[in-house]
């Protein structure tokens, strides 16, 4: 779960960490009252989107007056802002005013889980405000990575060695040894996947201050930390994950039209390979998980016909601990229960199979089987393509 660049700074703030003075504001008019209430003589108006990239977008504007905040805000609201992140664009709501800063220099930090290692990785550069992927790809000698043993901590000698690597000055090793190490007990307190402070701002006076700050959540932990779960922000979501996440199924949302119900999260991959090797497009990634209830697959069939681009259902199951005659029962479940509009392809194997396929076939549904997944697949691909012919005709 991702939250907005002002709810992470008041996370961060509650932990030491300085950030400048700033309110969120709701519309153009608050934007203006708040500019006032933080004082000094010019401010900036962030668009708070789940996005990187905003100042290139034009979601970041600098302003010298409440008349400014207030012409910048309601420039703002309403906008669908296009980054290079996300080229479909997302709707701002909100936008967060703030006191300018007198920036001496911009580095760069970061913690995020490494799955691969199961370690944490901190990570810094002197060259802040650049997009980390660009970074990485252009001068990967620039990235400082020190490795955190989740079960020793990131310690006093490891956040004064990054703060060496800064280039920081001597005078400045001590304080920000500090505000790494706050960091990374915010980041290990309140489970997170990720934390990025970008820039991290060296001020004219010497002191350090997160300019911005991005912060993305273990979903599998939001159950102990109920203040952070009420960060969410459905509107920066996807609603077809939205939707199957309330209904605790694993699904993301794709760009093609075959939509596809899937136990286990290899063969759902296997299933998306296939699928673009027989020359299609999946519309999204959607695990049922193990012992899937008829109710539970009559769920996911939902989920999946939500969009409106899918123009055809492919059910693939293996199952093991699942059962493919429960599969098979919410499938025809699903037939009585919605409208089922587009061509349904199914391949099931393993547990119960014949069994399975009996009530398919007892049910004389227009549904298409399939022995294996090569097979499922083309099926699949070849009922798009007459879809889309016919809705194109």
């Amino acid at each position: 779960m991702d939250i907005h660049e002002y709810q992470a700074k008041e996370l961060l703030a509650g932990y030491g960490i300085p950030v400048p003075r700033g309110g969120v504001a709701y519309s153009p008019e608050q934007a203006a009252y708040r500019c006032t209430a933080i004082g000094g003589s010019a401010w900036v108006v962030k668009a708070q989107i789940h996005s990187g990239g905003r100042g290139e977008a034009g979601g970041v504007k600098i302003c010298h007056s409440d008349h400014e905040v207030e012409d910048a805000a309601n420039g703002l609201f309403g906008k669908r802002l296009v980054t290079r992140q996300v080229p479909a664009g997302k709707c701002v709501y909100r936008v967060f005013v703030e006191e300018t800063v007198d920036i001496k220099q911009e580095l760069y930090f970061a913690i995020v889980l490494d799955r691969a290692a199961e370690t944490i990785s901190v990570i810094g550069s002197a060259q802040g405000g650049m997009e980390i992927e660009e970074l990485a790809e252009s001068d990967p000698d620039a990235l400082v990575r020190v490795t955190v043993e989740p079960a020793v901590g990131f310690l006093e000698f490891q956040a004064r060695e990054l703060a060496f690597a800064l280039g920081l000055a001597p005078s400045q090793i001590a304080k920000s040894s500090q505000l790494f190490r706050a960091a990374y007990r915010a980041f290990r307190d309140l489970d997170a996947a990720l934390l990025e402070i970008n820039p991290l701002a060296v001020t004219a006076e010497g002191d350090l201050v997160a300019l911005d700050a991005k912060m993305s959540f273990d979903d599998n932990a939001l159950f102990r930390r109920p203040d952070v779960a009420e960060l969410r922000d459905r509107s920066q979501e996807d609603p077809r994950e939205s939707h199957a996440a309330d209904r605790g199924l694993a699904y993301v949302g794709l760009d093609g039209d075959i939509g596809c119900m899937i136990n286990g999260a290899g063969l759902a991959m296997a299933t998306l390979d296939m699928i673009k090797i027989s020359g299609g497009e999946p519309a999204n990634f959607l695990d049922i998980g193990g012992g899937a209830s008829p109710e539970r697959v009559l769920k996911a069939f939902r989920a999946v016909l939500r969009d409106e681009k899918v123009k055809v259902l492919l059910v693939n199951i293996f199952a093991g601990i699942n059962r493919c005659d429960w599969v098979a029962q919410g499938i025809v479940d699903a037939f009585d229960q919605l409208d089922v509009a587009v061509p349904v392809v199914v391949r099931l194997a393993g547990t119960h199979v014949d069994e399975g396929q009996r009530i398919i076939r007892d049910s004389r549904l227009p549904i298409v089987t399939a022995d294996t997944l090569a097979e499922a697949a083309e099926q699949a691909v070849a009922s798009a393509a007459v879809a889309r012919r016919t809705t194109t005709g």
